[in-house]
């Protein structure tokens, strides 16, 4: 059985259609690259699974683990052990990151965390993604750079250990260390977790120290093409221009 099983999933924002009969299904410990030309619906994709109430569910189903989520909201898809990421992640003042992601804890275990234990697994994780410690203690994203705004997000996603990670755009505005960076925490969720991870992205460098399972592209709400890792190359080659044809 499939960790995520999206079956026949139609979606609409308001009354226009940006989801049409998407069938997706991802196993544990898999890593899925959803493609596609701007305004395809790839993170569309993403906030449904996710269950982003903006977007509205018109047909079909979303499995996670074996039990039907369509109807759920975000909290407790995320108690489920789902997590997105975010392409501009906001600014969240008078909540500091260290206490941002030990609430999300106890929200998703419903136990007490222990904090000693939970302060040195953090910066033992910092640690790993170049962080400053002194991040831990500032605001949520708040006068962070682009790229420590995106090492927090993936901070978040080795700390919380979701089930299936949805990576939006992650590597989007990065420079070359900060890919490297974040590239490194995402193989290390993959290696700690055997967490099963949908990237969604325009670029590839993210993916190169990345085993890639299989590539889907998106085109105007459909899947147009589905294939193992080597798809990647293909898309850097030759872009597009094959799929909207």
């Amino acid at each position: 059985m499939s960790l995520l099983d999206i079956q026949n999933l139609s979606v609409n924002i308001e009354k226009k259609q940006v989801l049409d009969g998407v069938n997706l299904s991802v196993d544990a410990g898999e890593t899925h690259v959803l493609m596609g030309p701007n305004g395809a619906g790839k993170s569309t994709l993403g906030y449904t699974i996710m269950g982003n109430p903006r977007y509205t569910v018109a047909g079909g189903k979303i499995i996670f683990d074996g039990e039907d989520i369509t109807e759920l909201s975000p909290d407790k898809r995320a108690a489920k052990g789902i997590f997105l990421s975010f392409q501009q992640p906001l600014e969240v003042p008078g909540i500091t990151l260290e206490s941002f992601i030990r609430n999300a804890l106890q929200q998703q275990t419903g136990e007490r965390v222990k904090l000693f234990q939970f302060q040195k697994e953090l910066k033992a994780t910092m640690k790993l993604l170049n962080m400053d410690e002194s991040y831990a203690s500032r605001d949520l994203n708040v006068g962070f750079s682009g790229g420590e705004r995106k090492k927090s997000e993936i901070l978040q996603l080795l700390m919380l250990k979701p089930k299936l990670a949805i990576l939006d755009e992650t590597d989007s505005g990065l420079d070359v260390d900060a890919v490297r960076t974040v590239s490194k925490g995402i193989e290390e969720y993959q290696k700690r977790q055997n967490g099963a991870l949908i990237i969604i992205t325009h670029s590839t460098k993210i993916l190169e120290s990345l085993s890639v399972d299989k590539t889907h592209v998106l085109v105007k709400g459909k899947i147009v093409k589905d294939s193992d890792g080597t798809l990647v190359q293909k898309i850097n080659e030759e872009g597009f221009e094959q799929f909207l044809r």
